[in-house]
């Protein structure tokens, strides 16, 4: 049995050189014909992830229609081997659209687990109807991810979104719950090399909670920061030291290589994840890299947040995405975005307030004006957006958000200022984090007390904002038909109890043609 920092990324097992399924199966990025395969296979005892060892393996997979597996529809095989940390991919095409499907990996005489996925729509199917799971911003140290097996108890799911974060690269004890480590990642120090990158991962895929939705549904995946290193931009990051730490350029080149080696995800172009995909006449789906190509961010570098010559997206993804936008003929254009684009001013919180939201935000604690990690710090890119959804009458664009920790319901203003009296240019659904701290926990009082005292003040100060939640953890579910775009909210009891059971709290809506947030008293 393997002992030490590694053990935590390899399940015990009983020694044995026969290979073994220890990290789960997945799915991904679906499409009408095809679908993403992805698994890591542990050849021997000794190819724990990271190592670089162990020999090259023969992987078959099999894709049937029915969870027996005796219906077949397609099979092969995939060498694992140690330059891609024994992880594998099958991009498998010829499937029928709309349609359930289920397969296994299988090496050496031994199985993996058999799930399900699901194919996309036909591109010109009508589509009634179309349902996603929403979350982001899962920390090991600070909970157990209960919030992926509600969702993996669900049979009603399209897919699930995962909207960054889905990993942290902090060392043990320096990002947990209230101060706590609920459970111990490895590596414990903070993740720098390949090797340490795929550790990380590899303790990740060991969740029950997460190979247990991996097992139910597709994801679509999106970094943020912390698959890098916390508030990262093109050249860098807030928690990187360049020299003591490496370079910068191969940290990022060693943080995006695992995460494509560990993620069932497409990369579009080389090393990025922005991407698009459609679910027939009802959505497609831009998916975007607000990390690879960003200036750094204002509060820390020369130049302003209104500084035309400073980006978010970089120019090649604002055109690309604005391209998208206007020649879509879907009912309704969702945009996976990792930081929040509507606007957001303080508003008149006290001073003991006023700090641990700064923390909350990464932003510098002395003082306070707004979050220019987001959309806020990169104001052009944003009214260059806004301002060609209107001038193409792009209707039904909505937002699907993560990052903050926090759940909202917003419209996107073309102008905060004058809001409700200049127009809404979009809608905006803000997923609050599975694990990580928000603000009740840094100023560590009982959930929901600071919320109350917050969400007046921020909705008085920003009039597009519905609602916000500054202290729960939880999960959205996305329902789409062509009549509306609805977000239900749902919480958790307790993130550290690994039983904790979940609640519906809230939901909200975009009807068509709206371009505004609706409250309704229901979940879909």
């Amino acid at each position: 049995m393997l002992a030490g920092p590694l053990a935590a990324a390899l399940p015990a097992r009983a020694a044995s050189a026969a290979p073994a399924f220890l990290h789960g199966v997945a799915s991904g990025d679906p499409l009408p014909d095809g679908i993403l395969l992805w698994t890591r296979v542990t050849p021997t005892p000794e190819a724990i992830p990271g190592s670089g060892t162990g020999p090259d393996t023969e992987v078959e997979w099999v894709v049937a229609t029915d969870r027996a597996l005796t219906s077949i529809v397609a099979k092969g095989s995939v060498t694992a081997t140690a330059a891609l940390d024994h992880t594998v991919k099958a991009d498998v095409r010829g499937l029928k659209p709309a349609t359930d499907y289920y397969f296994r990996f299988s090496a050496g005489g031994t199985d993996s687990p058999v799930a399900r996925t699901r194919t996309a729509p036909a591109a010109d199917a009508a589509v009634a109807n179309l349902r996603f799971g929403v979350v982001s911003c899962a920390n090991w140290e600070a909970g157990h991810f209960a919030a992926y097996r509600h969702l993996a108890a669900r049979s009603d799911l399209d897919a699930w979104l995962h909207l960054g974060d889905y990993i942290y690269e902090y060392g043990s004890g320096e990002y947990a719950a209230r101060g706590t480590v609920v459970r111990p990642h490895a590596p414990a120090h903070e993740i720098l090399t390949l090797a340490d990158y795929r550790i990380r991962h590899a303790t990740y895929k060991t969740d029950p909670d997460l190979q247990a939705l991996h097992l139910r549904a597709p994801v679509v995946a999106i970094w943020d920061d912390h698959e890098f290193a916390d508030n990262a931009w093109s050249g860098g990051a807030n928690n990187h030291t360049e020299g003591a730490e490496g370079t910068w350029a191969a940290r990022q080149a060693a943080a995006k290589q695992a995460y494509f080696e560990w993620m069932p995800v497409r990369p579009a172009l080389a090393g990025t994840t922005y991407r698009r995909l459609r679910f027939g006449k009802l959505a497609d789906l831009s998916l975007l890299d607000l990390r690879s190509f960003r200036s750094q961010q204002a509060s820390t570098a020369s130049g302003s947040v209104d500084d035309p010559d400073r980006t978010l997206t970089g120019r090649a993804q604002l055109d690309w995405l604005k391209a998208g936008l206007k020649a879509s003929d879907t009912t309704w254009r969702l945009v996976g975005n990792s930081v929040m684009i509507s606007p957001f001013a303080i508003g008149s919180l006290s001073a003991d307030l006023l700090k641990p939201l700064a923390k909350l935000l990464g932003l510098p604690q002395e003082g306070i004006a707004l979050n220019t990690d987001q959309w806020d710090g990169y104001t052009d890119d944003r009214r260059e957006l806004l301002a060609h959804l209107r001038a193409n009458a792009i209707r039904n664009t909505v937002f699907l958000t993560g990052d903050i920790h926090m759940a909202w319901a917003n419209d996107v203003p073309v102008d905060a200022g004058t809001y409700p009296l200049s127009p809404s240019a979009a809608t905006e659904f803000v997923v609050t984090s599975v694990t990580s701290d928000n603000l009740d926990d840094i100023v560590k009082a009982p959930e929901g007390t600071i919320s109350a005292i917050t969400s007046p003040v921020i909705r008085a100060a920003n009039r597009h904002v519905h609602w916000v939640d500054t202290d729960r953890h939880g999960y959205g579910v996305l329902d789409l038909t062509g009549d509306r775009a609805q977000m239900d909210y749902y919480v958790l009891s307790d993130r550290t109890d690994p039983d904790a059971t979940s609640s519906w709290v809230r939901s909200y809506r975009t009807r068509s043609g709206t371009q505004k947030v609706e409250r309704t008293y229901d979940p879909v």
